[in-house]
């Protein structure tokens, strides 16, 4: 047979006239209904119909692709059905074979033409015999079989409600079809359903005409990630990642699909016996090259169609064409965009070559090997597959290509070329080198299982001191590592360059547990002045920062120009100078490099990284004061990584954009779990600082200054332990003035400034000055506003408002109420553009007491504020001359600058006046005055 049919049992009174009374409730969890993840508006929509199929007839198509759950929404709709008192007819198509004309006919009514109780005299239902049990029905009695059956199904539902589920629809006979979409479109007022399923077709009927249709959409990424941690826990972080991206939301593929082996070889892509049937039945009917070429392309699905036909040319030993590709497209396997062939769904590449052996796939590597750029990495990766046995010479023309790799911030095509590398080597101490680097890069890119998993295998073969430390202390977390791997002072030197690396490796991976300890710090430091040869890389820099962000941050910000210039940067390396650039107080330096990363993320779609670039720009907006801009970055960040199961960013950007929330509209933020900690402390170094810091400047934003002030006054007490509080002085200050406790608070200033000495940050150096100035008496006031206002604020607009904010208001103490208004407007520009709701609702308030009639400046009903009180002279006149067309060279000639000046002038005036490019500059200062 090629239909399956499930028989309910008749009960008792399976032709009594039984009718269950139209309130009936359908219960609501099945069985089936408990492991459906993501699909509560579909099973909603489910129960609709068993109520109303029981009661006035109704039909429903559950339409989805393979894979999607339609077989088990289908039992979901029986169970509901059952439960109901509905009696029920199954029949499932089956595919891969032609079925004989009304075999699903057939099956769907043998349990009622084979009951001995039906009504013998009745002519339907003997008539319904003749024809699908006797022999194959006349011409004349086929165009009368949708009435015969129409009528059966009425008769038999006039005794008890009836329901016919249908799985695959579309692999059933075609008169089965016909005459169920006849029957489907007449049970309007009928206690008769009809529950069908259907796999959209390239060749056959999609799904028939006339009932609704119910789609089963791809899970979410928050459901497939749902699924997998109730179906399959235990998965390390990057093999949950992989499982998302190649499953697409398909459930089936989710459940089935196989993690990745790394050591298995050759590569294939991954699949297994019940994805392949699903995704690809037909494929092993196709010809022999156009197998050939899916094979290829699965292998290298990045390919253009030349070098495909060209390779499963060469697979064939003979001359293949487009022609090849045509029946793939017949039957939905694979699409044709003019360049490349595009598979149906990511899991059909590994569905369509299934059960590969290992020596076709490794020529089909080596064709594909062939036809490629020589020494290009996907060329060197090809080759690696097709070989077996050691083979020292091309491991090491892998170790070289790895570095290329890494350029096109391919970092897991790094990893998989140095793990092939360690296979072909032949001697330990090769083997060992490239287990290790290998390792290194797993964990720089944030795949920490897999990176032990590797140190532990380079553990087995000798490496250098340096590198066994770091292999040691990355093996035996949480306390288990030898000390002399976090004492500094106990380190070798390196002496050859693959110590070297493992030095900066070494010293990256150690540098935040020893910020506490000041000896270690030092003997930190000390070792990293001892490599000269490595000053100009991102990890020495980095591990510099996050020991000593006090104590080097000039050092640190004046090195971080020179690796602007080098464009060929990866990923991770500009996120680590992006963090060393806020830990030494450059945010605006910092957004820079994180942008830039946003950008490498986006060219080279590598979307699973943006998660971590992008809470990390809102990092950067939060200690500029953007807060605006912060919260969009944190929602973003959230929103990429639960799209890409990155469940410590998504927490971390939860946390956050909360946090950003409380500041900008004071309001205090409910603090953070011990659970939600530990998470988000995987994605954001320190993140307990920030949230102890962001909570304390809260309550100084909702008013409660005695809270905040007491916050920010235990955290300020020892800086050197959280960094994060020193951007937090301005509101330090503010809350002592309100709290009566600025001469307290001045004293701490002083020793802040004595503790930190000459080489703190400009943000610091800004943050201490116009916290002076707050808290300044009346008598000395003007000379510490005078003293703050000389220094270069260009950066640092928010302390600029703060200081604008402290002054109107000792100008309105001293009853300058012109002066005291115009300075606090200028003010209040600022923190509504910077999206400081709270602060511009105090301002409105200072504006009134001086005097001020009607104010309208809110975050809430912004007005349109003049450029003039949005940028300084100089800012307004090479905006104008911007607007007229003239270059940054020009500009620059005018003014004495260089072109590059002019550019870091434009990046602060755009955002300000509200465009995003050179040609909006006119419309936006149309109404200034000219020079």
């Amino acid at each position: 047979m090629n239909t399956r049919a499930e028989i309910a049992a008749p009960s008792a009174d399976e032709f009594g006239h039984h009718t269950p009374p139209p309130g009936t409730v359908v219960p609501n969890e099945p069985v089936a209904a408990s492991v459906l993840i993501g699909r509560d508006a579909e099973l909603d929509a489910l129960r609709a119909f068993v109520h109303d199929a029981r009661t006035d007839g109704a039909a429903l198509v559950v339409s989805g692709v393979a894979g999607s759950g339609k077989s088990e929404f289908l039992d979901v709709g029986v169970e509901l059905a059952v439960a109901a008192g509905v009696r029920v007819l199954r029949c499932d198509g089956v595919r891969g074979t032609r079925p004989p004309e009304l075999a699903g006919l057939l099956q769907i009514l043998w349990p009622i033409l084979g009951d001995a109780r039906r009504p013998l005299n009745d002519r339907q239902f003997q008539a319904l015999e003749a024809l699908l049990v006797d022999g194959a029905p006349a011409e004349t009695d086929r165009a009368r079989l949708p009435y015969t059956v129409l009528g059966v199904l009425e008769a038999v539902s006039a005794a008890r409600p009836l329901l016919v589920a249908v799985d695959d629809w579309d692999a059933l006979d075609g008169p089965t079809r016909d005459v169920l979409s006849f029957v489907a479109r007449r049970t309007a007022g009928r206690p008769l359903g009809l529950l069908m399923t259907s796999r959209p077709s390239h060749t056959r009927p999609v799904s028939p005409e006339g009932p609704p249709e119910l789609p089963l959409h791809p899970l979410a990424p928050a459901q497939s990630a749902a699924l997998l941690a109730m179906r399959r826990p235990g998965n390390d972080p990057q093999a949950v990642r992989e499982l998302l991206a190649t499953a697409a939301g398909n459930p089936l593929a989710l459940l089935e699909l196989p993690t990745r082996i790394d050591g298995s070889l050759p590569h294939l892509p991954a699949s297994s016996d019940r994805l392949a049937s699903a995704l690809a039945p037909g494929a092993v009917h196709l010809p022999a090259g156009t197998r050939d070429l899916l094979l290829v392309a699965a292998l290298h699905p990045t390919a253009d169609i030349p070098v495909l036909l060209a390779a499963a040319a060469r697979l064939a030993g003979g001359a293949l064409d487009f022609a090849a590709v045509e029946p793939a497209e017949r039957q939905g396997i694979v699409m044709f965009d003019g360049m490349r062939l595009l598979f149906s769904h990511p899991a059909t590449a590994g569905a369509v070559v299934h059960g590969t052996g290992p020596r076709r796939c490794r020529s089909a590597h080596a064709a594909l090997a062939a036809e490629l750029k020589q020494g290009s990495v996907r060329q060197m990766w090809h080759l690696s597959q097709a070989v077996q046995g050691p083979d020292p010479d091309l491991a090491g023309r892998l170790e070289d290509v790895h570095h290329t790799a890494l350029r096109q911030n391919e970092t897991a095509t790094a990893v998989r070329l140095l793990r092939r590398a360690a296979d072909l080597h032949s001697r330990p101490e090769d083997q060992g080198r490239c287990l290790l680097r290998a390792a290194q890069l797993a964990y720089g890119t944030g795949w920490v299982r897999r990176a032990r998993t590797l140190a532990h295998r380079a553990l087995r073969h000798p490496l250098g001191p340096l590198g066994t430390l770091w292999a040691e202390t990355l093996t035996r977390p949480g306390g288990g590592a030898p000390a002399r791997s976090t004492d500094p002072e106990t380190w070798p030197a390196p002496v050859d360059a693959d110590e070297q690396e493992s030095a900066l490796e070494l010293a990256q991976l150690v540098a935040p547990a020893v910020i506490r300890d000041t000896q270690r710090v030092n003997s930190l430091l000390g070792f990293l002045d001892r490599l000269p040869d490595r000053a100009d890389d991102p990890r020495l820099l980095y591990a510099t920062a996050t020991a000593a962000p006090l104590r080097r941050a000039t050092a640190v910000i004046e090195r971080l120009p020179a690796f602007g210039e080098r464009g060929n940067l990866p990923v991770q390396h500009l996120e680590r100078l992006g963090e060393a650039a806020l830990l030494a107080g450059a945010p605006l330096r910092a957004l820079d490099l994180y942008r830039q990363a946003e950008r490498r993320c986006l060219f080279h779609e590598l979307h699973d990284r943006m998660p971590s670039v992008l809470v990390r720009q809102g990092l950067a907006h939060l200690v500029t004061g953007d807060w605006g801009q912060a919260e969009r970055a944190f929602r973003q960040s959230g929103e990429n990584a639960e799209e890409h199961g990155r469940d410590h960013h998504m927490t971390a950007a939860g946390l956050l954009e909360r946090l950003t929330r409380g500041l900008r509209t004071g309001t205090v933020p409910l603090a953070a779990d011990a659970r939600e900690l530990d998470v988000a402390e995987r994605s954001v170094a320190r993140v307990d600082e920030i949230i102890a810091v962001g909570i304390g400047w809260a309550h100084v934003e909702s008013g409660d200054f005695a809270t905040g002030y007491a916050m920010l006054w235990r955290l300020l007490a020892t800086p050197g332990h959280c960094t994060a509080a020193l951007f937090a002085l301005v509101p330090y200050a503010e809350a002592a003035a309100a709290a009566n406790a600025a001469d307290e608070a001045r004293e701490r200033l002083r020793q802040l400034a004595r503790e930190l000495g000459p080489e703190h940050a400009p943000i610091v150096a800004v943050g201490l000055a116009v916290a002076q100035a707050v808290l300044a008496h009346d008598r000395d006031g003007a000379s510490l506003y005078e003293r703050a206002f000389a220094m270069d604020l260009s950066e640092h607009h928010f302390a600029e408002a703060s200081l604008r904010l402290a002054h109107g208001r000792w100008l309105r103490r001293r009853h300058e109420f012109t002066d005291s208004r115009v300075t606090l407007r200028h003010a209040a520009a600022t923190f509504a553009m910077m999206g400081a709701e709270a602060r511009v609702a105090r301002i409105t308030e200072e504006l009134r007491a001086s005097g001020e009639r009607a104010v309208a400046i809110t975050s809430a009903e912004p007005r349109p504020v003049p450029a003039r009180d949005l940028l300084s002279a100089q800012e307004l006149r090479i905006a104008t001359l911007a607007g007229r067309g003239l270059s940054n060279r020009q500009i620059g000639a005018e003014f004495g600058l260089s072109p590059r000046t002019i550019g870091a002038y434009l990046y602060r005036i755009f955002p300000r006046l509200g465009v995003t490019a050179r040609s909006q500059l006119a419309a936006a200062l149309r109404d200034e005055p000219t020079d």
